[in-house]
C-alpha cells in the first residue's frame, strides 16, 4: 500500500472521489474533502502569480480575463505542481471514476484547469455553466477560518435564485457538479478577509474557442 507522501495526484483524487459526499437538491453536486495531495495544495499556493486587482469586479469572472491564470501547455513547462496535477486529470482511471460517479460523458473533452485568487470585493451572481462545460470541479486551497462561508453557493433557478447551500470553503475541500441548465451557483458578496484561493478544474468541449486555456 502506498503511503501518504507516495500517492500520486491522480490516486489521491481517486480515493477522494470514492469518500465523497453526494447531494441530490436542488442538483447533484458532490462534496469532496481531500481531493489533492498536501505538498501540491502548497506548491499551488506557492505559485508567482500575482493576483488579480479588485477593481469593477460585476459577478462575472471575465471581468478580469486579461489576468487569470491557466494549467496551459506554458505553464506546465515552468511548474512541476501543475504538470503534476494536469497529468492526474489526464489519467484514463480518473476519466472513467468521474464518469461511474457522476454520469459524466467526458468522450472527446480536452481538460481546462484555471487557478483563481479573488481578493476582497469579488462576488459572482447566480449563474449556469456554459454548454461546452461537460464537468466542473472546484478545489479550495486556503485554510483560513474567514472564508469558511466562502465556498461555492448553490441555488434554486429563476424567478427568484433561492440560495441554498454552501460547499464548504477550506483547504483541500472541494466541490463537483455537472453543468445542465438547472445547476446554478455563484459566490455571495461576502466579506473576503485575504485571497480566497482555488482551483477550477473543467472537462470542455473539443470545439472550445480559447485553446491557450487548455491543459
Amino acid at each position: 500500500m502506498l503511503t501518504l507522501a507516495e500517492k500520486t495526484a491522480a490516486d489521491t483524487f481517486l480515493g477522494c472521489l470514492e469518500r465523497s459526499l453526494h447531494v441530490e437538491q436542488p442538483f447533484d453536486y458532490w462534496l469532496l474533502d481531500g481531493a489533492l495531495p498536501e505538498g501540491d495544495i502548497d506548491a499551488v499556493i506557492d505559485l508567482p502569480f500575482a493576483p488579480p486587482g479588485a477593481d469593477g469586479f460585476n459577478g462575472r469572472r471575465e471581468t478580469n480575463n486579461s489576468a487569470r491564470t491557466f494549467f496551459n501547455a506554458e505553464n506546465q513547462k515552468r511548474f512541476p505542481v501543475i504538470l503534476r496535477i494536469v497529468e492526474a486529470f489526464k489519467d484514463r482511471r480518473v476519466i472513467e471514476a468521474i464518469e461511474r460517479t457522476t454520469g459524466a460523458n467526458l468522450d472527446d473533452t480536452r481538460l481546462r484547469i484555471e487557478y483563481c485568487q479573488d481578493a476582497p470585493g469579488f462576488w459572482l451572481e447566480p449563474h449556469t455553466d456554459i454548454a461546452v462545460k461537460k464537468f466542473t470541479m472546484l478545489v479550495y486551497l486556503s485554510s483560513a477560518p474567514a472564508l469558511r462561508m466562502c465556498g461555492t453557493d448553490i441555488h434554486e433557478g429563476p424567478p427568484d435564485y433561492k440560495y441554498v447551500a454552501t460547499a464548504p470553503y477550506g483547504r483541500n475541500l472541494g466541490v463537483i457538479f455537472i453543468p445542465a441548465h438547472n445547476t446554478w451557483h455563484g459566490v455571495g458578496q461576502h466579506p473576503l478577509t485575504g485571497l480566497r484561493r482555488s482551483i477550477i478544474i473543467n472537462y470542455v468541449t473539443a470545439d472550445w474557442r480559447d485553446t491557450y486555456e487548455l491543459a
